[in-house]
């Protein structure tokens, strides 16, 4: 790839036929946890003129929508060409965690064929359960191979499972050892729960947010990068705002005063914690226009550039798309890290 190239990691793929094939329609439909008090619908958008596929909490309010139309390769290679991102890596939106096998087939199928079509614009990050048996390699394998896929994606958490759980150790052995990297998207599900349900903003951001750095912390202090010293987890949202959480989570130790008891006395040391968050932790910026850009070259001090990867999570809103790039590129930091964000990580962790 030539240097400088603008990558942007996390855009939205779905099934190209999701609105006018029933059986994946309803693959996803009714792979979505109907029994945890989720429902998931195929209805109008509010002006009526477009159908969409909600995803809703039982008394209705909406956690998740997929418009019809808002994600053809014309809608994707449009936005890009507009904002001056060159290439995107494809990934689904949130339903990875939900679907079966033979659908994340029919998905990973549709995923590579509009790569291939998109002539070099578009590469896709595979979409598997994540239980590490051998069908699910196998499509692994014929992904990273026949469909030319350049990574795997997660959910950060499954239900109440998050990836230091030892169900996921089977799939995560495989990763380790082929050297995948993995793109690891925040989780609707939580925003149902209490507190956050009863406001948009809560329910839609925070929830996210809370639920990537709760994940983020589960990994580094589980100490699970010292058995898969070779995973690169690349978490959205700032890993749920960790630029600003590394340090108050980090290993406490007195230098000053001698005390009583370490109330926050962990197996993981410092040097520990901080190797992990150098070699195995990244963050997609999804969305860099959302935050401040205080807060954007706080991230830059704190995770340091060389962790920070441009996302925009087109198309949830146009908007962030069209002010992804001129948001970086307007940070008081030096071009090296610029280029870092916008293109050089990326290139590197997905060997683009």
């Amino acid at each position: 790839m030539a240097d400088n190239k603008v990558i942007d990691i996390n855009m939205h793929f779905l099934p190209t036929d999701l609105f006018t094939n029933e059986e994946v329609l309803n693959g996803f439909l009714y792979s979505a946890p109907i029994t945890m008090g989720l429902k998931a619908y195929r209805g109008k958008t509010p002006d009526g003129a477009k159908d969409q596929i909600v995803l809703a909490t039982e008394d209705g309010k909406d956690i998740l929508n997929y418009v019809e139309g808002d994600y053809t390769l014309e809608t994707k290679l449009r936005a890009m060409d507009e904002v001056g991102v060159d290439i995107a890596l494809l990934r689904m939106p949130v339903w990875q965690e939900w679907l079966p096998l033979d659908m994340c087939k029919i998905v990973n199928d549709q995923a590579a064929e509009m790569c291939r079509q998109s002539e070099g614009r578009l590469y896709a990050n595979a979409v598997l359960p994540p239980w590490g048996r051998k069908e699910d390699i196998y499509e692994l394998e014929r992904c990273l191979g026949e469909l030319g896929m350049v990574g795997v994606q997660f959910a950060c958490c499954y239900g109440d499972k998050f990836l230091d759980d030892e169900l996921f150790k089977p799939y995560l052995k495989v990763l380790n050892e082929k050297k995948v990297p993995c793109a690891i998207h925040h989780t609707p599900g939580q925003n149902a729960f209490g507190n956050f349900a009863d406001y948009t903003p809560l329910r839609r951001e925070l929830g996210r947010i809370h639920v990537q750095a709760t994940a983020v912390g589960r990994e580094v202090y589980s100490g699970m990068f010292d058995e898969f010293p070779d995973l690169k987890f690349i978490h959205t949202m700032f890993g749920g705002n960790w630029f600003a959480l590394k340090d108050i989570l980090a290993p406490h130790v007195s230098k000053q005063k001698k005390e009583a008891m370490n109330r926050l006395a962990t197996n993981v040391d410092r040097e520990a914690y901080d190797r992990y968050l150098a070699n195995n932790i990244y963050f997609d910026m999804t969305h860099p226009m959302s935050w401040s850009k205080d807060q954007l070259e706080l991230a830059v001090k704190t995770c340091g550039a060389d962790h920070l990867l441009l996302g925009s999570s087109f198309p949830v809103f146009y908007e962030w798309m069209a002010r992804s790039v001129g948001s970086v590129k307007a940070l008081d930091v030096s071009q090296e890290e610029k280029d870092l964000m916008l293109g050089g990580n990326a290139a590197k962790l997905f060997n683009l």
